[in-house]
């Protein structure tokens, strides 16, 4: 393998694809980068064997070849060679990287040893585009559990509804539910959960006006997303998705206006009492103010009054901070609609004017 390429659009996409290199890889191959010629071009992959990305780099490629190296070293060497042309050539197990004043080896490991990422790319069942994936996708695979004894819990659902799809993800704690008007292609029988790993790394794709598409091969219960030249690939999660609609909420008793960046203001500064119990803070409804504040008897306490235009009874109800941060700095939206109904039920934010989206956070049960 010789190939010539700029070290600047190297950096670009193996920074990308080191995503999905495993940490803690009990077998060795998978600490790699696959390197390997296709079409006249160098395609990079790397994979955890919980997703994989794969992803072309724009180079000259002068003989063909294939091989892996340790994606550590290779990305920490990249990132410090700013701005230059390099050659990457393959002698026997040893791959070396040229630079204009830089020079490199790096023992390799057998290229057929790496997994493939997948057989199939399936059926097409989704085409979207980026911002897309900014306002709709973002807002719910946020909630979707990165740690859970329950696998389903891990994704995104995704299921025909009346306008077009609905993604939902909950770690039993929150949940994210947003209508859209994209439509799932015929052929899709059942709703499937896609890990929210996959569906977190579309926000780093690069192309802005590429077209993304989803494609699901259910031989192989894969999805692979591909925009351009890059491919992301995942397991479907085959486990029941939790009965959501159960804990949907209807008609709140207390309904309050609020700028979403004053509400976020307020909590990073109760936070900071919050940290010694159990990060909690209260929120305080009144008819034309919202009250956060927390308390810990070892360091102190703090309060912050924001304006707010309510309907409804007055409430108290308390929440993790770390879950309200969450869907505040999620969203962009400036007005919010916060709801609930006592302070044992579940608080529902929703963007004002915007009957596609809600957010539901449990409460936290406190004393006093």
């Amino acid at each position: 393998m010789l190939v010539s390429l700029l070290s600047d659009n190297l950096l670009e996409k193996i920074s990308f694809l080191n995503h999905a290199v495993s940490s803690r890889a009990t077998l060795p191959i998978l600490s790699n980068f696959l390197l390997e010629t296709k079409r006249g071009k160098l395609v990079i992959s790397a994979t955890d064997l919980e997703i994989g990305i794969s992803a072309e780099v724009p180079a000259s490629v002068e003989k063909e070849g294939k091989t892996t190296v340790l994606a550590k070293n290779f990305l920490d060497l990249i990132t410090n060679i700013k701005d230059q042309k390099i050659k990457l050539e393959l002698e026997e197990n040893v791959l070396k990287l040229k630079g204009d004043k830089v020079r490199a080896s790096f023992q390799t490991m057998s290229a057929d040893e790496f997994p493939k990422l997948y057989e199939q790319k399936g059926d097409v069942i989704l085409t979207l585009e980026k911002k897309d994936v900014e306002k709709f996708f973002q807002r719910v695979s946020f909630a979707a559990a990165v740690d859970s004894s329950r696998p389903s819990l891990l994704g995104v659902l995704f299921e025909k509804g009346k306008e077009g799809v609905v993604l939902v993800a909950t770690d039993q704690y929150r949940l994210s539910y947003q209508k859209t008007p994209l439509k799932l292609k015929e052929g899709l029988e059942k709703p499937i959960v896609v890990p929210g790993r996959v569906i977190k790394e579309l926000s780093f794709l690069k192309e802005d006006d590429g077209k993304i598409s989803f494609c699901v091969s259910k031989e192989n219960n894969q999805v692979v997303i591909t925009q351009a030249e890059t491919e992301i690939v995942g397991r479907l999660i085959d486990a029941d998705y939790p009965q959501y609609e159960k804990i949907m909420p209807e008609d709140a008793d207390t309904k309050t206006e609020i700028d979403r960046e004053e509400l976020l203001n307020a909590i990073r500064i109760c936070s900071v009492f919050a940290r010694e119990t159990a990060n909690i803070v209260k929120l305080s409804v009144e008819k034309d103010k919202l009250v956060v504040s927390a308390n810990s008897p070892q360091v102190g306490e703090d309060l912050v009054e924001i304006a707010a235009k309510t309907i409804g009874e007055g409430n108290e109800i308390a929440f993790n901070a770390k879950y309200l941060i969450d869907v505040l700095t999620t969203l962009e939206e400036e007005e919010l609609i916060f709801e609930m109904t006592g302070p044992l039920n579940p608080g529902v934010f929703k963007v004002k004017g915007d009957n596609n989206f809600l957010h539901l956070i449990m409460p936290i049960r406190i004393q006093g």
